[in-house]
């Protein structure tokens, strides 16, 4: 009896240990040179955040691109030069803590969520775009929908965002140690208030879209472990203005884009076109 307490207490503080430095790589920041494929993408910077702009042919129609967890702007490059075919600037943008925006901890949408609002304030104003779409892809949409950038936008793309933090830490857990993984989830996203002294209840996208007026496109894939179909329809559920919903069958938390780039563009154009 006593070998099997020491074993489980022995495991308990490994599992323990093994959490905490998980929630410290998810929370670091994911800062380095960002470097845009050709001279097109004009650099930018507004307030805090840093970014590139990729001009069409005058600049009515605006289009703010969001990328996701530990990534940067130029993930965001093919989905800018699709938006210039369509006769659209696109606004790229680091997010807080990622690429070259500075910032001391990843905060999964809260403090990302200025970097949203400058981007929206510089195409609204500096590029005097007429209307603007914002395009955000897991954090990144997590990010226009906890701060201003999604209520004063004039459509939104939301790819793969999660509706509320606890359940993307219980999916990620999840679909690493399986179903009984969930079990251990609170003690993942219970240390987000003690790193980042950001209350959960600020991070729960599903809230925030309620009250968004703008036309909402939602894409999540159907073999998805991180965003789960379900919560992806939960979001879409939670939608009080004209709004689409695109599940693509065979796709798990990826560029969506680049899984079906034609089936994006049709989707996707087709959405702008109609709202913008």
């Amino acid at each position: 009896m006593k070998r099997a307490l020491l074993l489980l207490s022995a495991g308990l503080m490994a599992s323990l240990l093994l959490l905490g430095m998980i929630g410290e790589l998810l929370s670091r920041p994911a800062n380095h040179p960002v470097s845009m494929p050709d001279p097109a993408f004009q650099a930018v910077h507004y307030g805090r955040t840093r970014g590139s702009l990729l001009e069409a042919d005058g600049n009515r129609l605006c289009a703010l691109l969001l990328h996701g967890l530990h990534a940067d702007r130029s993930s965001m490059v093919a989905r800018a030069r699709f938006l210039q075919q369509q006769g659209i600037t696109s606004l790229l943008v680091d997010l807080q803590a990622h690429g070259e925006t500075p910032g001391q901890i990843i905060t999964f949408g809260y403090l990302e969520s200025e970097d949203a609002d400058n981007g929206l304030r510089y195409l609204k104003g500096e590029q005097r775009c007429q209307k603007v779409a914002v395009i955000g892809t897991s954090l990144g949409g997590a990010s226009a929908l906890l701060g201003q950038a999604a209520r004063q936008a004039d459509a939104l793309v939301l790819e793969s965002v999660f509706p509320r933090i606890q359940d993307a830490v219980a999916d990620r857990i999840e679909a690493r140690l399986g179903a009984p993984g969930r079990l251990l989830a609170p003690l993942l996203y219970l240390q987000i208030p003690l790193r980042t002294g950001i209350p959960l209840a600020k991070l729960q996208p599903i809230e925030s879209i309620r009250h968004v007026t703008a036309p909402v496109l939602v894409i999540g894939g159907l073999q998805d472990a991180s965003t789960k179909p379900d919560e992806t329809r939960a979001l879409y559920q939670a939608i009080h203005s004209p709004k689409q919903l695109w599940l693509l069958a065979g796709a798990g938390h990826v560029d969506l884009y680049r899984f079906d780039p034609a089936g994006y563009e049709q989707r996707v154009a087709a959405f702008l076109q109609r709202w913008l």
